[in-house]
């Protein structure tokens, strides 16, 4: 396993919609997830997407740490993969969610989201997964699922006075 550089805001592999995977259980794709796991955990993120390290495919991870869950609907999970996957939402409710980006460090931004979202695509040993996410976990998603289809966090805010540092968003909040 290798750790990955991560591409940084600006990069065009960033900005494009990534390709579809041909084959799920292709070495070389089993030989990626295995090598953005490594990279997900050096990195300290909860989420990886393929265009992130330079990959231009339609593959995700992404994980809800203890902490982060937001009940039983939103169960802390490990790790996950999503190669090809799908989402859409459930229902019109939206919520302000603070995210960041491995691809944007230092930098938090609000930013409108879908609570719930209905998924499917293949799992890193090729087997179809589907379901419902809510919570954190519908957060992550969302997010890795931008990445795959060229749009980066602040594309999506209504309001960029809600985008600030890390440290200071933690000091001071967002203006509400």
């Amino acid at each position: 396993m290798a750790i990955l550089k991560i591409a940084r805001m600006g990069h065009p592999v960033l900005l494009r919609r990534a390709e579809d995977v041909a084959d799920v259980t292709a070495p070389e794709i089993t030989s990626l997830i295995q090598d953005m796991m490594e990279t997900l955990k050096d990195a300290g993120g909860v989420g990886l997407a393929a265009p992130q390290v330079h990959v231009s495919k339609r593959v995700f991870l992404y994980f809800v740490p203890e902490s982060r869950s937001e009940g039983e609907d939103d169960p802390p999970c490990d790790v996950q993969v999503l190669i090809n996957p799908v989402l859409e939402p459930v229902g019109e409710e939206q919520v302000p969610r603070l995210e960041g980006c491995l691809s944007i460090p230092g930098l938090r931004g609000e930013v409108p989201r879908y609570r719930r979202v209905r998924y499917a695509g293949y799992d890193q040993k090729g087997n179809p997964v589907h379901g419902v996410a809510s919570g954190f976990r519908a957060n992550v998603m969302q997010h890795e699922m931008d990445h795959l289809d060229g749009i980066l966090y602040p594309m999506r805010m209504d309001d960029l006075g809600k985008l600030g540092f890390d440290t200071e968003v933690t000091r001071y909040g967002v203006r509400t």
